[in-house]
């Protein structure tokens, strides 16, 4: 079994620690600080996050020889080599969690349901405890609020209105001063070609209140 024991789980070389979902204070001794870093246990710890999708909020993991007297923990406990860990149950559904923690390959499973958590460990297969009670509804599945299509959306075509008639207005004013440097003989149309870039601009700012509009009204149903 690949263990590695620090005393202290700031000792931990950054480029040797390869569980993302998972810090090494995390696993670490909570009364001394103190780290084993049980490679098997981990790996099957980091598939079970995979596996559910939820963070794991891990309550206990190795313990120090120290630690364990003091929290009245077994004599033989697989928290001592860093092979255990104790996961909350406030973000899990317990029956799935159990499932999932199986199929990982954990073979102890002792049950906590007054304390909210399940203990799960690397063997020998048993299981003790009274079950958490079964849920009357499943957690419901997380759904992302519900976004606009991009074609449809009202703020995209706000902000290319107000887009399209800035490029217009811009573009009438170098037609406007070209005509009046070079273009004598129709002198006549730069007024009317100011009157066409206050339009682009009406049209620009319209675009904007679209785009501020949408924007506020997305906000006010959930949607961005």
């Amino acid at each position: 079994m690949a263990t590695t024991f620090y005393r202290h789980w700031r000792d931990v070389p950054e480029s040797t620690w390869r569980w993302p979902n998972f810090s090494p204070a995390e696993i670490a001794c909570r009364g001394s600080g103190k780290l084993l870093v049980n490679e098997p246990a981990l790996d099957k710890l980091q598939a079970l996050g995979d596996r559910l999708g939820k963070p794991l909020i891990v309550r206990s993991a190795y313990r120090s020889p120290e630690h364990n007297r003091a929290v009245g923990g077994a004599t033989r406990s697989k928290h001592l080599d860093g092979a255990a860990f104790d996961i909350a149950m406030a973000n899990h559904d317990p029956v799935a969690f159990e499932a999932a923690a199986r199929e990982v390959g954990f073979l102890g499973f002792e049950f906590y349901p007054r304390s909210g958590f399940i203990h799960v460990d690397l063997g020998p297969a048993r299981q003790w405890g009274e079950r958490f009670p079964v849920r009357a509804t499943a957690f419901a599945t997380e759904t992302p609020p519900a976004r606009e299509v991009l074609a449809d959306s009202r703020t995209m075509k706000g902000g290319g209105a107000a887009g399209a008639a800035t490029l217009g207005a811009a573009g009438v004013e170098v037609a406007q001063s070209v005509l009046a440097e070079t273009q004598t003989a129709i002198l006549p149309l730069v007024p009317y070609l100011d009157t066409l870039r206050w339009v682009f601009i009406a049209v620009a700012l319209g675009g904007i209140a679209v785009t501020i509009y949408a924007r506020l009204d997305d906000w006010k149903r959930g949607q961005r």
